[in-house]
């Protein structure tokens, strides 16, 4: 009879829990159910093929044809780590030109500020060139030409039955669409290794002479698309080396350069004007091929040609897709489960091509310039942490990398506000210089950033010592710097943070707010992480972080319900409290549960978010965070509602992109996020046991303590 019981305990518990660790997944399955398809005409509907460096986004046609229909939706980018461009700076505007000095807990502190003409027009005008310069370019445009019968162009409402698809496990995109019922069949795809795109081209517009490739280079710019054709003057195109089928071009704006090589097989070029180029496919058969490689310096390797290329992503896709975590949602019976499988396969996709490099991402990736394409470090968090999760550790360590190349820049930072160790950047370039800004500069959410990321290699790493080794350089630098910006009250005795700052939640004020609840509970967890670090490698605490972790302020509080920090204390009365981000929920999920956080306190503050906040206002990113927060705290089915909430900013477009508005039409933060959050939900087991989530996975690594 015991013996009976036990199996139907363990019979229920399976019919009851929401996840299940098992290996053996048809991973080939799980990614080609969500492979795109597409059949409109839609700005929105772009599709972008990559490697992690380099990315080239298509319209309808598989390559760049009709640039202008794009310009208000999904742009057509050719973007890469490396294409940086950098104006001339005649007036040599530096940092110190837009300090703006505050008064704070008795010292005189410099903050990098942005400045409007009618404040100060010079600063005004450094403030312009600061943050602007260095952007992210647009390389080069490379789409059809085509003639209809009576010789003249076509336009995007000539483009007739189309069918594009993307191949997920390929990495190819299929466009297949008919130009006055002649049949025209594009394939795209993006070398692996290589800031290389390959093409190849079937149609009887071929043998006709009425299909060609254009090649056009613009002016790189720091608007969104990245490229201005209105003013060739103001840089050069040079075809540096030609050789058969093989032709180099060389690129050159202000100080700047970068090359072009293009192999066009049983094709000719043929330089139209300044800057704009065609190939010409011989018309002895009706199928050509041609590949363009991108590249800071001149190429010297043999260009792939389009099946080798096409062998390299077939073999790099499949390698990425079987390796690294698998969650399977198809035994799930909640309605809501494929769209959420649809978008954790399209969101590893697209994290893969856009943000996987070497630099941390901007939130548009490398598809156009958001920010002027440079990288926000307090969103590398949702551009990265997911990485180390799903078990591809590698390219968070390589993203890593680039804080240990700006590290003299924090620490100069620190050392002219009068503060130890380092202090992150906000808003930067590759360069690591920070940009001037009214809200950016005073961010202080993504110092403990720094000390996250290796903890959370460190936790699921097999040489623990390496790690600690490593990295140990960032996580002390950065604690010290969260030492001494903490302040200690001495009539109340406890350790304060602002002002002058403000939080993750924009909408709070600089100047009088002291102690935002996320913040304060994010500090406590990285000096408290980093004072176990000292303790690992057998070191001695460090004093004043053990005093600050046992001193720090409460998380406050009023009837019951977190506030936004302890000046608000009209937090929930208050429309301007209860918009941006919801970051109160990130105490507990985002941030790994500490003793700062009282969970019913923390279920109050959800039921009140729920009830109140303006959903208008958030982010994409938000909707993964409060998932982490319900589902942490025992609230699973709140969890699923918070990650697929009908909400404006919660949209996901047909290629997997997190839509936001008309600005950033892009918002890679939230496909992270939810990556994210469905990672630690699995391996916490914290999806509904409703019956409703049978969920599967294998090969996700553990969330940090």
């Amino acid at each position: 009879m015991r013996s009976f019981s036990g199996f139907l305990l363990v019979f229920l518990f399976t019919l009851t829990t929401g996840c299940k660790e098992k290996g053996d997944i048809d991973r080939y399955a799980i990614v080609t159910r969500h492979n795109i398809e597409n059949s409109l005409v839609d700005s929105l509907n772009s599709l972008s093929v990559g490697n992690g460096e380099f990315a080239f986004t298509v319209d309808i046609t598989g390559l760049q044809t009709f640039p202008e229909f794009h310009e208000k939706g999904i742009s057509l980018g050719t973007m890469s780590n490396w294409g940086w461009h950098t104006g001339e700076n005649p007036e040599n505007f530096q940092l110190p030109d837009v300090y703006k000095t505050y008064q704070v807990h008795g010292r005189e502190i410099d903050y990098v500020r942005q400045f409007r003409p009618n404040e100060d027009m010079r600063k005004a005008e450094a403030s312009e060139w600061l943050r602007t310069n260095p952007h992210r370019i647009h390389l080069g445009m490379i789409g059809l030409d085509i003639l209809k019968s009576d010789g003249t162009g076509i336009t995007i409402a000539d483009v007739a039955e189309p069918v594009q698809k993307l191949d997920l496990w390929k990495g190819i995109i299929d466009s297949r669409f008919n130009i006055e019922g002649v049949p025209v069949h594009v394939q795209t795809l993006c070398h692996q290794d290589k800031d290389m795109i390959a093409v190849r081209i079937s149609s009887p517009l071929i043998r006709e002479r009425r299909l060609r490739i254009k090649i056009e280079f613009p002016l790189g710019i720091p608007l969104p698309a990245g490229y201005d054709f209105k003013q060739p003057e103001r840089h050069s195109t040079r075809v540096i080396s030609r050789s058969g089928d093989i032709t180099g071009f060389e690129r050159e704006q202000d100080n700047d350069k970068y090359y072009l090589r293009a192999v066009h097989r049983k094709a000719g070029l043929t330089e139209v004007e300044e800057h704009l180029y065609y190939i010409v496919p011989e018309t002895s058969g009706q199928t050509f091929e041609c590949s363009f490689q991108f590249s800071k310096s001149p190429v010297s390797d043999t260009t792939s040609d389009f099946k080798t290329a096409g062998k390299e992503s077939e073999a790099a896709w499949k390698q990425f897709w079987t390796t690294g975590g698998a969650v399977d949602l198809s035994g799930c019976t909640d309605p809501r489960a494929f769209e959420l499988e649809r978008r954790i396969i399209l969101s590893q996709y697209l994290t893969r091509i856009q943000c996987s490099g070497s630099l941390p991402p901007a939130e548009t990736g490398l598809t156009f310039n958001s920010w002027y394409g440079k990288f926000h470090l307090e969103m590398h968090w949702w551009h990265a942490v997911h990485f180390a999760l799903w078990k591809r550790e590698r390219i968070l360590e390589k993203q890593l990398e680039y804080y240990t190349a700006i590290f003299g820049n924090a620490r100069k930072t620190a050392e002219h506000q009068g503060y130890n160790g380092v202090r992150w950047p906000k808003m930067v370039g590759p360069d690591g210089r920070e940009s001037p800004s009214t809200v950016g500069t005073y961010l202080i959410w993504q110092q403990p950033h720094v000390i996250f990321y290796p903890e959370l290699l460190y936790k699921n790493s097999e040489d623990k010592k390496a790690i600690l080794d490593k990295y140990s350089r960032l996580v002390f630098a950065t604690a010290d710097f969260m030492a001494s910006y903490a302040w200690f009250d001495t009539v109340a005795g406890r350790y304060i943070l602002g002002p002058v700052l403000i939080p993750a939640q924009e909408s709070l004020r600089l100047e009088t707010t002291i102690n935002p609840v996320f913040e304060l509970a994010y500090w406590y967890w990285g000096l408290k992480t980093a004072r176990d670090w000292k303790i690992r490698l057998g070191l001695e605490p460090d004093p004043l972080w053990t005093d600050i972790i046992e001193k720090i302020s409460e998380l406050p509080v009023l009837d019951d319900v977190y506030l936004c920090s302890e000046d608000t204390r009209d937090s929930w009365v208050n429309p301007r409290y209860m918009s941006d981000h919801p970051i109160v929920s990130g105490i507990s999920g985002v941030i790994p549960l500490t003793r700062l956080v009282d969970t019913e306190i923390l279920s109050n503050t959800l039921d009140t978010i729920k009830r109140k906040w303006n959903w208008q206002s958030t982010w994409g990113w938000d909707f993964p965070m409060l998932a982490m927060s319900a589902a942490s705290i025992g609230r699973a089915e709140d969890a699923i509602d918070f990650l697929l909430m009908d909400a404006p900013k919660n949209r996901y477009l047909l290629n997997g992109h997190n839509y936001q508005d008309a600005r950033l039409s892009i918002y890679l933060p939230g496909n992270g996020g939810i990556l994210t959050a469905v990672a630690k939900m699995c391996v916490s087991d914290q999806f509904p046991r409703n019956g409703k989530w049978n969920v599967r996975w294998e090969n996700l690594n553990s969330y940090v303590d």
